[in-house]
Parts: C-alpha cells; sequence; structure tokens
C-alpha cells in the first residue's frame, strides 16, 4: 500500500452482487459521476470518512463476470485494478463484493482478482438473505482458504458495513497482502478456478437449495412464454403511461416557470437585442433542456427500481430472440419503448446495454420512434387533410392514420436495425448472458441517489451543447432585421429566412414551399416548434401552439396539396431529430462521427420517403 491517505478503495464484483447499494452505504451524498477519459462508461467516486478518523477515496467499478473482458466495461474494470487505466492512479486496497446467496458464482471472480496480487477484502453482501434462505458460510474458513479478510455487509441496512469499515481501517493500520495464488495458462487457470471454487464451497458453505423458493415461484410465472409476456406488456405500460402521463404536469409547471420569467425579463429590460438573447436565446433555450427532466427521472426511478428488483434481466431474457432477429438484444426494448414520449431519456437508457454493438445500435434506431414532440405537428396536419369519418363504422380515420404513423416509425426502427446486423464487419451473435439474481425489494436511498445522478449528468452534460445550438438558432431567426418598410414577417428578412428560400429549390421534389423550409429551422431545436414557426411565417398571431394550429388549418388545407401535406407528415417519421437528441447521442456515444452518421442517415430516409410519398400521390392526382 502507498501508505499516503487518502487511500484509494476500488469496489470490484459481479452486476446484480449490491456493489453499488453498499457504495451508497460508503460515501452517502459524498460522490460524484464522470466518464474515465476516452470513453463513456461511468467513473463514480466518494469520499468515506470512518469513525477512526481516516479517510478514503471509494470508487465503484463498472460490474464484471471476469477479468478476461469481453465487454468494454470489463475492459475499464480490468485495466483500472491493474493501474493500467491512462490518468488513474493504481487502487491501493481492493474491495470484492460477492453475493452470499450465489457464492458458487461469485467466488470465481474473487479468484481472479487475487490472482492481481494487491491487497484485497471480500464483502459477503446480502448476508441476511442468506441466513433467511438457511445458507450457512463459515467466513472464518474462508478467510483462511482465501488468505485475505472476508467479511459480512448487508448494503441496504444502516449500519450494514460497519464490519467492512473497520477492517479498512484495520488494513490502512498494518497492510499485508494476498497469500495464495494459482498461476498457470489462462485455459490452465479456467479450470483450477472451477476446481478451487467447488473445493471452497465444500469447506465453507452449506447450501439447502440453489435458488429461493420464492424465486422460483415468481419465475414459474413472470419467465412463462405466455404469462412472462403478458405481465411484461402490463410493466411497459405502466412505464409507458407514467412517462408520458405523469410528467406532464411537472412539464408544464416548468415551462409555465420558464414563461414567466422569460416575460419578466423582457418586461423588466429595455427593448433590443440582448433582451431577446435573454428572453428568446438562453431563457428559451434553458426551458427547453429542463422541460425533460421530468420524463427522464420518472423513466429512470421505473429502470432503477426494475434492475434493483431483479426484474429487468428477467425481461431482457424474455425479449432476446425476439428482438435478436432484427439485430438488437432483449435489453434494446426498454429504450426503445421509453422514446415513444422523448429519444433522450430513451438513448440515455441504453447504458443498461452491455454489448457496445446492441447499444450502438439501438441509439441509432432510438430516434426512430415516434416522440410526443412530434404530435402537435401530426394533428395540424392529419387535421386539416384527413376528413374526420367512420371506418366500417368503428374506427376513426384520423386515429387511423396517427396509428398507421406509429406503426411505420416501429417497423421503420426494426428494418433498419436489421439492415445495420446485416451490413456490419463482425457478423457473429453474441450470446446473451445473464445472471438472474434473487427477487428483492429496492432500497429508496439508491433509487433517490440514482436518480439525482441522472439528474446531474442530464444538465450538465447536455445542457451546454443545447443552450449553446439554441443561442446559434436564436440569432439566425433575429438577424438581420426586418426594414422599416418591411411587409411581411420578420423571419423573411432574417440569415434563417434567406436559408429558407435557398432551402427551396432542394426541397421543392418533397413539395415543400419555402414557408415549410423555414419552419423546419426552429423545428431542429424541438420538432413541436414547427407549428409555432409556421404560425410566424404565415405572419399569424397566436398565443401558443394551439391556437396556432387552429388557425394554421384553414389556411394551410386551402394553400397546401393533399400531397405536399402527405409528403410532410412522412418526413417527420424519419425527420433527423431534434438538437437535444443529436447532443446526446454525442454525449452518449462520445463521437461526432456516430452523431454526424445519425443526422445523415435519417435525413436520407426522411428525403427518399417523403420524394417518394409526393411523387407517387401527384401520380395518383393528389397534387
Amino acid at each position: 500500500m502507498s501508505g499516503q491517505l487518502p487511500l484509494r478503495l476500488a469496489l470490484v464484483g459481479n452486476p446484480n452482487c449490491g456493489k453499488t447499494a453498499l457504495f451508497n452505504q460508503l460515501t452517502g451524498s459524498r460522490q460524484k459521476v464522470a466518464n474515465y477519459a476516452g470513453v463513456t462508461v461511468e467513473r463514480k467516486e466518494g469520499r468515506l470518512h470512518t469513525a477512526a478518523g481516516n479517510s478514503y477515496a471509494v470508487l465503484d467499478l463498472p460490474g464484471a463476470y471476469s477479468l478476461h473482458a469481453a465487454s468494454l466495461d470489463e475492459a475499464i474494470t480490468r485495466d483500472f485494478c491493474r493501474g493500467f487505466l491512462p490518468g488513474e492512479a493504481a487502487p491501493d486496497v481492493l474491495v470484492c463484493v460477492v453475493d452470499a446467496t450465489n457464492l458458487r458464482l461469485h467466488l470465481r471472480f474473487v479468484l481472479e482478482v487475487r490472482e492481481l496480487g494487491k491487497p484485497m477484502i471480500v464483502a459477503l453482501n446480502m448476508a441476511d438473505a442468506a441466513r433467511r434462505r438457511g445458507i450457512g458460510i463459515d467466513r472464518a474458513v474462508l478467510e483462511k482458504e482465501l488468505g485475505v479478510p472476508v467479511v459480512e455487509t448487508v448494503a441496504v441496512k444502516r449500519n450494514g458495513a460497519r464490519s467492512l469499515i473497520e477492517r479498512i481501517d484495520e488494513m490502512a493500520a498494518h497492510p499485508r497482502e494476498p497469500q495464495a495464488t494459482l498461476g498457470g495458462q489462462a485455459d490452465v487457470q479456467s479450470d483450477r478456478y472451477h476446481e478451487e471454487t467447488r473445493r471452497l464451497l465444500s469447506l465453507a458453505v452449506t447450501m439447502p437449495t440453489r435458488t429461493a423458493k420464492v424465486d422460483d415461484a415468481l419465475d414459474r410465472w413472470l419467465l412463462h412464454p405466455v404469462f412472462g409476456l403478458a405481465a411484461l406488456a402490463v410493466v411497459m405500460f405502466l412505464i409507458f403511461q407514467a412517462v408520458y402521463a405523469w410528467a406532464t404536469p411537472m412539464m408544464d409547471a416548468i415551462d409555465a416557470g420558464t414563461g414567466a420569467l422569460g416575460e419578466w425579463v423582457g418586461a423588466t429590460m429595455p427593448e433590443g437585442p440582448l433582451n431577446s438573447l435573454l428572453v428568446d436565446g438562453i431563457i428559451a433555450g434553458l426551458g427547453g433542456v429542463i422541460i425533460f427532466l421530468p420524463q427522464i427521472l420518472i423513466l429512470f426511478a421505473f429502470i432503477l427500481a426494475l434492475e434493483e428488483s431483479g426484474y429487468l434481466p428477467r425481461a431482457a431474457f424474455l425479449l432476446d430472440r425476439m428482438m435478436a432477429s432484427a439485430g438488437l438484444s432483449g435489453r434494446s426494448f426498454i429504450p426503445l419503448l421509453s422514446s415513444f414520449a422523448c429519444a433522450i431519456p430513451g438513448i440515455m437508457a441504453t447504458r443498461s446495454i452491455q454489448d457496445p454493438r446492441d447499444r450502438l445500435a439501438t441509439i441509432l434506431v432510438a430516434p426512430l420512434m415516434t416522440c410526443s414532440a412530434r404530435l402537435p405537428v401530426y394533428a395540424l396536419l392529419i387535421g386539416a387533410f384527413i376528413p374526420q369519418q367512420q371506418v366500417w363504422g368503428i374506427f376513426n380515420l384520423q386515429g387511423l392514420v396517427l396509428f398507421g404513423l406509429y406503426v411505420a416509425a416501429i417497423v421503420s426502427a426494426l428494418v433498419v436495425s436489421w439492415v445495420m446486423k446485416k451490413s456490419r464487419r463482425d457478423k457473429g451473435e453474441h450470446a446473451l448472458l445473464l445472471e438472474l439474481p434473487s427477487y428483492r425489494l429496492p432500497h429508496p436511498r439508491d433509487l433517490l441517489i440514482g436518480l439525482w445522478e441522472r439528474a446531474m449528468i442530464f444538465l450538465k452534460r447536455v445542457g451546454g451543447i443545447i443552450l449553446a445550438l439554441t443561442i446559434l438558432l436564436w440569432f439566425l431567426l433575429s438577424f438581420p432585421a426586418a426594414p422599416a418598410d418591411a411587409v411581411g414577417p420578420a423571419i423573411d428578412y432574417s440569415f434563417a429566412g434567406r436559408i429558407g428560400h435557398a432551402m427551396a429549390v432542394f426541397f421543392a421534389p418533397l413539395g415543400f414551399n419555402w414557408q415549410i423550409c423555414i419552419a423546419l429551422i426552429p423545428g431542429m431545436a424541438a420538432r413541436e416548434v414547427a407549428v409555432s414557426s409556421l404560425a410566424t411565417v404565415y405572419a399569424l398571431s397566436a398565443a401558443d401552439d394551439e391556437s396556432a394550429a387552429q388557425a394554421l388549418s384553414p389556411l394551410i388545407s386551402d394553400g397546401w396539396s393533399l400531397a405536399t401535406a402527405l409528403s410532410l407528415l412522412v418526413w417527420y417519421i424519419y425527420a433527423p431529430m431534434c438538437i437535444s437528441t443529436l447532443a446526446t447521442i454525442k454525449r452518449e456515444t462520445n463521437s461526432w462521427r456516430k452523431m454526424g452518421f445519425a443526422a445523415f442517415y435519417l435525413f436520407a430516409l426522411a428525403y427518399l420517403a417523403s420524394l417518394l410519398t409526393y411523387q407517387i400521390a401527384v401520380a395518383l392526382g393528389a397534387g
């Protein structure tokens, strides 16, 4: 050990061992989240202050099943433990956290970590659950055989890490190295690990049954090919409704708050460019960022609760075969479902996908899901061009058109992911290997800490980029100002207006006029802005998007052809996502190239689909 304070403690362990809960127990609110240099894997570090007066830096490393890395998370953990990670000092002590109810799997990883030759402690987490199941663990025998300290912890209980903290203080005062190693080549080591694990289990562990009775009973229903999928559908429907509906009051409050702040600043400051920058640029830009926060918090509350409860791996297992046929994995389902509310939390939710290929594919197709921001545009165009009539005396034609737009988005996402699967160099299938942990109740402390982390990540990582680009859009829409004798809307004389007229040449084959082209520019900030932008272009004065749509309907129904309306509807199925989503893709992939590819392929799909829609509609006489 280095002998210098603060010592660096690294928590390592298999996924679902309670490692993060133990990290929260040790550090509480004294923690921060960042990314490791050059990668998107999260780096969590906190500070532990003990009753003995010592202070330690505690790091929660990504979960790993083996140090022979099969994923980016495992590679980060391996390199960090060995001291090979650029910009990161090697840990002084490794705390290997294991699930006391599943030592058959977790002890093998302990043996791998011990081979690193670093001071370490084994934390038998969930010791209370093991006792309830009648699992007997002779801690003294295990400690003697492993040659490292072994302590019991219950991460979800107050003072549940007291024995661990005491042993850490003891090791800080009297450092020692692990005693025994296995040695040998990698393939030989693997066999020896299994043999040694069986030997340790026979000496130190008595286990009446391999799985808990309550787990078996629940899994008979929740993993059933019919009832399990039905239960999952109910869970997903609840999540979808919560993200879509529960967030609305909070989002409305945020929208009203930023609107009131903008009005107050606008009334207080003298008219001029600075007033417009603050009100239309900065305040409106910040409001456009923060308004997504309720959706993100509700989504991650469900995801964290499902993950902590042990259900999320089971949902991925149920859906894996179905999703794999389209080039995705079972873990892609929840991110794609949440993208119907907003692609931003959906893309952020892909962090639960371990396979980098599947995660990237999910990120790239998530914007194809019909997010709620498209609904104002859909409602405007469907109301203006699709008659309100019954089909077969049961279904509303307008509703069927809206449903068709959603189905088209889903089918397109599956087709795109299938094409990506066929075109990638690595044709091999990566099996979904999942540990099905025991069911347990999520701890409120861990949920609250997790939600706070997600909120800060969203605001810090995405907010800056969105704000900067929103200010750029404000500049394009505001300058140069309209001349004194202007007869048209001010936007017609701005840079954005001039760009719109230039774009009209490119978009003419799609049936888009210059007014639509102008609306596409601010619509990049948020898709729903397209309605109010069209109102501005047509020199309308509307208090909100709803009244703007009502005023626009007769104008566009008279001024646009049905072919143009259908073309614009199809455009918004595939349209390059809003700036917020682009910024999130950049942050989550840490790659401008991947963000650029996403924007390019979506733009190409939108252009091609709209072109075909418009030309076919004109040929059929709808022009």
